[in-house]
Parts: structure tokens; C-alpha cells; sequence
């Protein structure tokens, strides 16, 4: 086989559309472009998504610019980790006033969530505004408690 032998697929390649040569090819005159306006012009025209003078559609989304619609009631929670919890002593109580002195939250105004990752040696008694059940049953299997702030 030679580079001469080489040959694309049968019907793989297409011969483009030669618009505006006569009025017998069905596309002749104005060439699908229609009568007049811009979409007729030379270089005419406008950008995807242009609407006219209004205001674009994907403009008017607001999810599309910034955070988008933020839900009023939404809470923000300090999300604290059992493996953070290392940093206290066995029978120790750990609320948000104990979490801020030992610098794993900066504001005790702003709730409490405690999660499961980590593991739990020693006994804690945990005061926290929401605690998830992974992390619940950890602790009370190593022989500390539960209170949820309301």
C-alpha cells in the first residue's frame, strides 16, 4: 500500500453548499438569508443568546452571577469533627465556649455541629446546638454524653 492507494470512506466527506451561484441551484438571489435586515448584511449578525434590546435571558437567572438564591431562614453551622476533639482531656465538658478557647471555632454566637470522622478514646461530655448519629453513638459507646443546645 502506497500513499496514492489511500482513500477516505465512501460518503465520509461531503461537498459544502455553494450558495448564491444562479437561481437553478435553489439557493441563489439571497442565498437562505432572507430579505434585508442584519441577519442579511455582510459580517451581520448578532452574538448567541442576543436578545434585541432585552435584557438577555441567562441574565435574568440568578443562579448564573453570585451565589444566586440564598434561602432566608438558612443556618450556618460550625462543622467540628471528633478527630478536633483530641485536644481535650478525658471527662472534659466540650461546648462552644470550650471549642473557642481551644481555637477550633472563632465565634460561639454561630451554632455547633458535631460530626463522626475520627474516632473517640476518652469520654466527653458534649454540649453542641446538633450532633450527627454517627458521631452520637460514638460517644456514648466510649462512655460520655449527649445535650443539644436549643
Amino acid at each position: 500500500m502506497e500513499l496514492h492507494d489511500l482513500k477516505s470512506n465512501e460518503g465520509s466527506k461531503k461537498k459544502r453548499k455553494r450558495v448564491g451561484r444562479g437561481p437553478a441551484a435553489g439557493q441563489g438571489k439571497t442565498a437562505g438569508r432572507g430579505t434585508k435586515g442584519q441577519g442579511a448584511r455582510t459580517g451581520g449578525g448578532t452574538r448567541l443568546y442576543h436578545q434585541g434590546g432585552n435584557l438577555p435571558f441567562f441574565r435574568r437567572l440568578p443562579f448564573l452571577r453570585g451565589k444566586g438564591f440564598t434561602p432566608i431562614n438558612q443556618v450556618d453551622y460550625y462543622e467540628v469533627n471528633i478527630d478536633q476533639l483530641e485536644k481535650f482531656k478525658k471527662d472534659s465538658l466540650i461546648s462552644p465556649e470550650t471549642l473557642s478557647e481551644k481555637r477550633i471555632i472563632k465565634d460561639i454566637r454561630k451554632p455547633v455541629v458535631l460530626l463522626g470522622r475520627g474516632d473517640v478514646e476518652a469520654a466527653f461530655n458534649v454540649k453542641v446546638h446538633r450532633i450527627s448519629r454517627n458521631a452520637k453513638t460514638k460517644i456514648e459507646a466510649a462512655g460520655g454524653s449527649v445535650e443539644i443546645i436549643e
